[in-house]
C-alpha cells in the first residue's frame, strides 16, 4: 500500500499509541491506560471553557480549542469526565500538530484495532466520534483559511 507523505506522521502517531498499550489485555486494562492518558493532559484554560469551545455529542462536558501555527494545527481538550480526558488525549496524540490536509485525510483506524470502539459504551462512543468530527472541521476550517 503506497501511504500519502500528507499523512505519514498521523501513521506514525498511530503505531505509537497501539504500542502504549500492547500490555492491555483486558478490558479494565484498556480503561486503565486511557484514564491515565486523561491524567496527563496539559492544563485547560478556564477562560476557554466557554459554549464556543464545547464539543456538542458529548455525554460530559467536553471543550476543543484549536490554533493554526506553521501549517500544523494544534489542539487542547478537556473535560470533567476521566475516561473522556482519556479519550481526547487519544485523539490529541495523532492530530494534533498535524496539517489540515493529514487531521482529514488520516482515519483514526488505531481506535478500532485497538478495540476501543467496542469497548466503550454508544454515549462515549458517540462523544468520540463528536469530537473526532471536530478535530476535522476545525482542520477544514483552517484550510480554507488558507488557501483563501
Amino acid at each position: 500500500m503506497i501511504v500519502s507523505t500528507v499523512y505519514a506522521s498521523c501513521l506514525e502517531k498511530q503505531d505509537k499509541v497501539k504500542a502504549l498499550f500492547a500490555e492491555c489485555k483486558t478490558p479494565a486494562d484498556l480503561y486503565d491506560k486511557i484514564m491515565e492518558l486523561g491524567k496527563k493532559l496539559e492544563p485547560f484554560p478556564p477562560e476557554s471553557k466557554t459554549d464556543h469551545n464545547r464539543v456538542k455529542g458529548c455525554q460530559s462536558q467536553m471543550f476543543l480549542l484549536s490554533r493554526f501555527e506553521n501549517g500544523k494545527v494544534h489542539f487542547e481538550a478537556d473535560s470533567d469526565a476521566l475516561i473522556s480526558r482519556g479519550l481526547a488525549a487519544l485523539l490529541l496524540m495523532v492530530y494534533s500538530d498535524e496539517s489540515p490536509e493529514a487531521i482529514l485525510k488520516c482515519p483514526p483506524t488505531y481506535l478500532e484495532d485497538l478495540g476501543i470502539a467496542t469497548s466503550l459504551s454508544p454515549t462515549r462512543s458517540n462523544g468520540l466520534f463528536s469530537l473526532h468530527l471536530q478535530m476535522k472541521q476545525e482542520a477544514l476550517r483552517f484550510l480554507l483559511q488558507k488557501n483563501a
